[in-house]
């Protein structure tokens, strides 16, 4: 049985499975699907084609698969999609998908969204991601796994974060963020290797520390990043390295650029 507070309006067509709670106020609308063992606070909105996986908590008055903030929306069936085991705070907003990508916002698992944040249509969130509180992502954002974007942050259109990267507080994000390393200011800027983060995701202290070297030996080249990424010669050395080899596949892959050096 689910727990749904008698003040609660869930839509005729929506789906609940077991164990779900819904607290008071709160509104379901006909084309959400909730899955088993998720908590939903009061005064909480889920509109839309909504898919919510198993065991997500979502604390009060957040939006969740409202229509994109998109001129050229005209009301088509597209989606909002949630994993397993994510945690959104209180006044969080997320936007389904528009047709301008594949029509679906996608939230991965063990997320933790912090209060008064926005994802906008079409962005990819994928594992164990950390946003922490007013960061607002524009639409067709993606973040990879293990990422935090500290606080007050913005995220313009089509921007990608790689793979464990840290955002510092209070940036201005315009260029895509390569996996592992670290950014941050208005507009945003390299500042160098997530030392930390690779610990805690468990790298090998060689690799790390070769790594660290990657960055300063790119960052003092005459190349430009990506030219240093293709150099054979500058990057023989870091072969058998698995936080280079990422590092530098993302750099030569991105589509917006990657930002400046810190002076």
């Amino acid at each position: 049985m689910s727990l749904i507070h008698e003040s609660a309006v869930i839509h005729k067509g929506a789906e609940i499975d077991t164990n779900v709670e819904i607290g008071p106020f709160t509104v379901i609308g006909p084309d959400v699907k909730i899955a088993k063992n998720t908590k939903i606070q009061s005064h909480v909105v889920v509109d839309g084609k909504t898919t919510i996986g198993e065991e997500n908590i979502i604390f009060h008055h957040t939006c969740l698969g409202s229509a994109p903030q998109d001129l050229s929306y005209k009301d088509e069936p597209t989606e909002l999609i949630i994993g397993n085991k994510n945690t959104f705070r209180e006044f969080i907003s997320i936007n389904r998908g528009s047709l301008k990508q594949e029509g679906k916002t996608q939230i991965g698992n063990g997320n933790l969204i912090m209060a008064y944040s926005h994802l906008g249509h079409d962005v990819t969130i994928h594992n164990n991601v950390r946003i922490v509180n007013a960061c607002n992502l524009a639409g067709h954002v993606t973040i990879e796994d293990n990422a935090i974007i500290s606080g007050a942050t913005n995220i313009g259109q089509f921007v990608h974060i790689g793979k464990g990267a840290f955002i510092g507080g209070h940036s201005g994000i315009d260029k895509d963020i390569p996996c592992f390393c670290t950014a941050l200011g208005n507009r945003v800027k390299l500042k160098g290797v997530n030392i930390i983060g690779l610990r805690r995701m468990g790298f090998d202290k060689k690799d790390i520390s070769e790594a660290v070297d990657y960055y300063r030996m790119m960052e003092s080249s005459s190349l430009s990043p990506r030219s240093f990424c293709d150099d054979p010669e500058a990057m023989k050395e870091y072969q058998g390295n698995p936080i280079v080899q990422k590092i530098s596949e993302f750099i030569k892959n991105s589509k917006v650029g990657i930002p400046s050096f810190w002076s």
